[in-house]
């Protein structure tokens, strides 16, 4: 059922929030400093294309760093990969068969605003560990 999920996110939304995350994460890695805002991009944006089947979860050694980081995130490209996310799941709430993908979208909202200090793991391993 994940597989045929997946495909339809893929198809419906996935690839152009995707594409969002790449462009954002090589505009971030321009520079030496945003080389870890843009990995993070980069990790958001597989999570993006295939969500069903993983999940995010908070890692407990994140600490101040991660903090910092997730408010410079947040100026610098989270605002807008965020709208992207509201638009897209308003787009697909508007058909029945969209809803649960508009929902979907709607919960990567908070892992697109601050990504830093968590973790994206398969859901039957939620509490696995490093």
């Amino acid at each position: 059922m994940k597989t045929v999920l997946n495909v339809i996110w893929l198809v419906l939304s996935g690839f152009w929030l995707f594409l969002g995350y790449l462009l954002a994460g090589v505009l971030l890695c321009i520079t030496i400093i945003g080389i870890p805002f843009g990995i993070a991009a980069f990790r958001i944006g597989v999570y993006a294309l295939w969500p069903f089947g993983y999940t995010a979860v908070e890692r407990r050694d994140g600490g101040a760093p991660s903090c910092v980081g997730n408010v410079l995130w947040l100026i610098l490209a989270g605002w807008w990969l965020a709208l992207a996310h509201v638009f897209t799941g308003i787009a697909l709430c508007v058909t029945i068969i969209g809803i649960p993908f508009g929902i979907a979208n709607f919960k990567m909202i908070p892992l697109s605003l601050l990504p830093l200090g968590r973790e994206i793991v398969r859901t039957d391993q939620p509490f696995a560990t490093r």
